[in-house]
């Protein structure tokens, strides 16, 4: 695999595959690697909204991660894969719906991972998830590293367990001679945000002033930049059967939302939800929905308010020691954020708020 300074295929080599490449990871992940001169393949579903990759240079392939015969043509031929598909949620969920998760999650994983160890595609970079990591049971603020593992017997979310049993199909995979490694992403921010993601749409909600109460807490962030280094990384140095977490810090909710004030010009939510009030509100909330609207988006579900109440930290200590991994501003990463939704059509529409201090070019 030839690579450049970024670690990446060269434009004469074969090309690159990204899955999810119309996701706010995949979407970020394909422009910088077309940036850096690479050839890229993408995996899309028909079904799904495949706006981010309107006009951009790339081999579209279509197929269902859930369908391993359909992933061949896609993978034959390629010299390296990013996989960063994935069904997000952070909620319980119906029968059908968790079911859903677990096939596109893991067993999507485990047919791409048998796909590409088949037509010998090299390299695969999977993208994990923090909140699959584990953490200090007595002290659950302490920072994670990559030996920390997940633990089951607490309540967790069906999307949590998803992502550690998608990190066990890698580990499967590797002990049969695969070169994998896993690209753990905290809570992401930035642009090309399409969907958008919860992140995204609470960004949205709160320049249009719809975002009425709020429940703090903490989390640690990541800058769509440095996740997308972090990939290239991992491609170009990873140990194969390693993980590494990438973050750009940690952030309490009421700081992200002064970020926002300032930014945006629009105040904040005035009223501060306690938490153990919105937990109950949420339990009786989300059961209900998850039953009766799987569909209907749900912003403060149990499991998203519980992550928030751990103020779980990471330590990137491992990829800046073996990558050379430097994390940059989360504050640049919500003006991205903020600037690409301003500019996109009838996203924001508050007439208060403030132009965004990136000119937008870099969205068109």
């Amino acid at each position: 695999m030839t690579e450049n300074s970024t670690g990446a295929a060269s434009l004469s080599s074969a090309p690159v595959l990204v899955t999810g490449g119309a996701g706010h990871l995949g979407a970020n992940l394909v422009h910088r690697l077309l940036d850096d001169g690479v050839k890229v393949r993408v995996l899309l579903r028909h079904e799904s909204n495949n706006e981010a990759l309107e006009s951009l240079d790339v081999e579209k392939f279509y197929g269902d991660l859930r369908d391993l015969e359909s992933l061949r043509p896609a993978v034959e031929g390629c010299q390296g894969i990013y996989h960063a598909a994935a069904k997000i949620s952070t909620i319980d969920g119906n029968k059908a719906y968790r079911r859903e998760l677990y096939e596109c999650n893991v067993v999507g994983t485990r047919n791409l991972l048998q796909v590409a160890r088949e037509c010998e595609a090299g390299r695969v970079v999977v993208t994990g998830s923090f909140s699959a990591v584990g953490y200090n049971l007595d002290n659950p603020s302490a920072p994670s590293d990559e030996t920390m593992q997940f633990y089951p017997l607490v309540r967790t979310m069906p999307y949590e367990r998803s992502k550690a049993f998608v990190e066990h199909e890698c580990w499967q995979a590797v002990m049969k001679g695969q070169d994998v490694v896993v690209a753990i992403c905290c809570a992401l921010i930035g642009g090309w945000d399409f969907y958008p993601s919860r992140l995204g749409r609470t960004m949205v909600d709160y320049t249009n002033g719809k975002l009425r109460a709020y429940v703090d807490g903490g989390f640690e962030f990541v800058a769509a930049r440095d996740i997308v280094e972090g990939h290239l990384l991992c491609m170009k140095k990873g140990r194969s059967g390693e993980r590494y977490i990438f973050s750009s810090g940690y952030k309490t909710i009421s700081e992200i939302l002064q970020m926002y004030e300032e930014i945006s010009g629009i105040p904040p939510p005035a009223r501060r939800i306690p938490t153990p009030l919105m937990l109950v509100f949420s339990e009786v909330a989300s059961a209900y929905l998850s039953r009766f609207h799987p569909s209907f988006p749900q912003r403060f579900t149990p499991g998203a308010i519980h992550l928030l109440q751990l103020c779980r930290h990471a330590s990137t200590q491992k990829a800046q020691q073996e990558l050379g991994y430097k994390p940059s501003s989360i504050r640049d990463a919500v003006k991205e954020a903020y600037s690409f939704h301003y500019h996109r059509r009838q996203v924001i529409i508050n007439p208060h708020a403030k132009p965004p201090e990136l000119d937008g070019m870099k969205w068109k």
